[in-house]
């Protein structure tokens, strides 16, 4: 593979570390803010927001730059956000600061996985798009947990200029490694926004929606789960959360090679086990030997499905690979934020902390079957044309 490909995963780690370790340090940036819990929260949500907002918005603004300049401009931006989160004195230049970073969330795996896949064969294109998440994945391993300890030892501020670091790396990396592709010369807003026409692309984010709102549903409510269902102690969760990373890291690289193969049929599988992993995991929930185990499966399943949505899309949006790529990425989040806040519902409802499980599981299944419907239709044989009527006018003969 590629060294570009690298450069795209160490960006890829430095954007979930930064994503994901608000919600390690939420309670000592909410006492040294002096807020509520709920209101740090917004810390979390108006990142997600970005993400929505940005990654449609600013692939847009530059679909006339070259990928690499946007790949570039996204990664100095992310750098800026989180120096600015390093230095925030007040509660709501954080939370602008937090918004502001997670803009070119979006926009860099949309174009970064357009980029990665232009650097292989086709049918090792699926492989080259999970090695980049491989880099994502792998922040939940260690750059979360390190993240983590490291802003509870020196303070949250620490965290936030690890991740500025890392972003200086990345933009390093990126500009040595990553070639340079020609300037878009034939691209129109229309001629973009036409893709979203399709059918076929509509249902890729209703997959996205469903079966990924599924994992969130379950892990918004995980570290609860842990102790006080299975009894883990809250320094063992730290540990068991980085197992679930393991698992979305094997997932993602297994998915990447099956999806080469055969996109859809990977699709259906992994979404089938997901389902199936997160009913199990109702009943593994009390065994302190069988949770982590389940949790790893639940991890590797539904990651092993992202890189054959990722080849779905860049397949099905062809005008526009790049916006819909991104558009994946604020579906993403839409799937965050709905499967947390059903499994909360569960839980008010005083269904128990292992009920988001089953609404998880539920949700797969739906999933599935947009994505069942998504093969049906690609399938079906289509009606060929008739041919006009003069020309099945006999030829005289003499």
């Amino acid at each position: 593979m590629p060294i570009a490909l690298l450069a795209l995963a160490v960006a890829a780690f430095g954007i979930g570390t930064t994503e994901f370790v608000m919600m390690g340090l939420l309670p000592e940036i909410a006492n040294d803010f002096r807020v509520s819990i709920p209101d740090a929260g917004g810390y979390i949500s108006l990142y997600a927001l970005g993400v929505v907002v940005g990654a449609p918005l600013l692939t847009m603004l530059g679909m006339r730059a070259r990928q690499k300049t946007m790949l570039l401009s996204m990664l100095v931006l992310f750098t800026v956000g989180n120096l600015i989160s390093a230095f925030a004195p007040t509660h709501e230049l954080l939370l602008g600061a937090r918004f502001l970073t997670g803009l070119p969330h979006g926009v860099f795996f949309g174009i970064g996985a357009v980029v990665a896949a232009s650097l292989v064969d086709r049918d090792r294109r699926a492989q080259a798009i999970s090695l980049m998440f491989i880099g994502l994945t792998v922040a939940n391993v260690v750059g979360v947990p390190v993240g983590t300890l490291l802003g509870q030892a020196l303070g949250w501020r620490w965290a936030f200029g690890l991740v500025a670091v890392i972003g200086v790396v990345a933009l390093a990396a990126v500009a040595a490694l990553v070639p340079w592709q020609a300037r878009p010369t034939d691209v129109s807003l229309r001629g973009e926004l036409r893709a979203f026409t399709r059918p076929q692309v509509w249902l890729a984010f209703a997959v996205v929606v469903f079966g990924f709102a599924a994992i969130f549903s379950f892990y918004s409510y995980v570290k609860p789960v842990f102790t006080d269902v299975t009894g883990y102690t809250p320094t063992a969760v730290t540990v068991l959360l980085a197992v679930f990373g393991v698992g979305m890291t094997v997932g993602t690289a297994v998915g990447g090679r099956l999806a080469d193969r055969d996109p859809m049929r990977t699709l259906y599988v992994f979404l089938a086990a997901l389902a199936a992993s997160l009913a199990l995991f109702a009943s593994t929930a009390h065994s302190a030997l069988l949770a982590p185990v389940t949790v790893f499966l639940i991890g590797a399943t539904g990651f092993a499905a992202i890189p054959s949505i990722q080849s779905r899309i860049l397949d099905q949006a062809k005008e526009a690979p790049a916006l819909g790529s991104a558009s994946i990425q604020s579906t993403f989040n839409i799937a965050n934020s709905l499967g947390a806040y059903l499994g909360g519902l569960v839980i008010a409802a005083g269904m128990g902390l292992t009920a988001p499980s089953w609404v998880g599981a539920a949700l797969a299944l739906v999933g599935l079957a947009f994505a069942l419907l998504s093969g049906w239709l690609e399938r079906r044989p289509r009606r060929e044309t008739p041919a006009p009527h003069d020309a099945e006018k006999p030829v005289p003969v003499r």
